[in-house]
């Protein structure tokens, strides 16, 4: 099936661009409680499941043996900005495991975030690992092997046990295939897995609610998406939707971004997990899908929903920081 226009970017009154997505939010026993477009298609979910490749950093213990508090559990569940906090913290999480950004084989890139990257330029410094988003999960990675005595050289490679653990929790709470012949490599070198929308909306809201995980499993999950909530700066960073979203009703929205257009999120309170994946991979298509389905589903909360709505609908300004036009959700989002 062809997925539907769910946004477009107004110039002016006309609509200049186009994009397509697909979206479902479902409970956690595979109830559908919206879907528009192909939500059984099968997506790279890159960063967006950070939160569950994070299970084995709390179940396996090393998260309470290394003294790792909410900030540090955020941090492992993050795309983080590159900001000095972020990386500060990740190279703590290290140290406290006797090992440092050496160790570290998700690559280096200048901050995404412009301050820090200006910062970091002008001081005449050069990006490291620790300046890469990924460098939080990756850090929880190796912090993980060093509990459970693994040799940690190489934890980014398919068949070495990390990875092994992750598919596992991974295969579990999405239900999905995690075998080789489904997967390809993420931009920080981990194998990622092409995982139905739908799967991984029910994946989520199991995340929330615990239902269809073992005891300790849902307790993992509880806390990793706790310590999101509580901290959404570490898990994301200043420029980015998934802090705001989670500010407007602390413990109540967890969201994570990922590449390409994608976003899973989570509402504890109504027991409820969403996918969505824009077509084009556009971010800023994502960004008003997220907040649009977010406002429909709390439009309960009159104040909260006409937040959430003011965020799936930004402007566009030029250069001069003048308002030229506006993203605006489409009617399939919001009836």
């Amino acid at each position: 099936m062809s997925d539907p226009v769910l946004v477009e970017v107004l110039r002016g009154d006309r609509v200049e661009s186009r994009h397509r997505g697909a979206v479902v939010v479902c409970d956690a026993f595979g109830g559908v409680a919206l879907a528009v477009g192909d939500v059984e298609q099968p997506v790279f979910p890159r960063s967006a499941v950070k939160a569950i490749q994070a299970l084995p950093l709390v179940e396996s213990g090393a998260a309470n043996a290394f003294g790792f508090g909410d900030e540090e559990l955020a941090l492992a569940c993050a795309s983080h900005r590159g900001e000095a906090a972020h990386a500060d913290l990740a190279a703590s999480m290290l140290s406290r495991a006797g090992l440092d950004e050496t160790d570290l084989e998700c690559g280096s890139h200048w901050p995404f975030n412009q301050d820090a990257m200006v910062s970091l330029a002008r001081s005449g410094g050069t990006p490291s690992q620790l300046h890469n988003n990924c460098s939080g999960k990756h850090s929880g990675f190796l912090c993980t092997c060093r509990h459970l005595r693994m040799n940690h050289r190489g934890y980014v490679g398919f068949d070495h046990p990390m990875q092994g653990l992750i598919r596992e929790a991974m295969q579990d709470v999405t239900g999905a295939d995690h075998s080789r012949e489904n997967s390809a490599i993420d931009g920080c070198s981990i194998p990622t897995h092409a995982v139905p929308l739908k799967s991984l909306a029910v994946g989520f809201a199991k995340m929330a609610t615990g239902e269809g995980l073992s005891p300790a499993r849902a307790k993992a999950a509880r806390r990793l998406l706790g310590a999101c909530m509580a901290e959404p700066f570490f898990m994301s960073g200043s420029d980015s939707l998934d802090m705001p979203l989670m500010q407007a009703a602390p413990g109540r929205i967890f969201v994570k971004s990922g590449a390409e257009g994608m976003f899973c999120a989570a509402l504890p309170e109504l027991g409820l997990g969403m996918a969505l994946k824009c077509n084009d991979g556009a971010g800023r298509a994502g960004d008003a899908i997220i907040a649009a389905v977010l406002a429909r589903l709390l439009k309960a909360d009159v104040e909260l929903s006409a937040k959430l709505t003011e965020m799936a609908n930004p402007v566009v300004p030029s250069r001069r920081g003048t308002p030229v036009g506006r993203i605006r959700p489409t009617k399939d989002l919001l009836s």
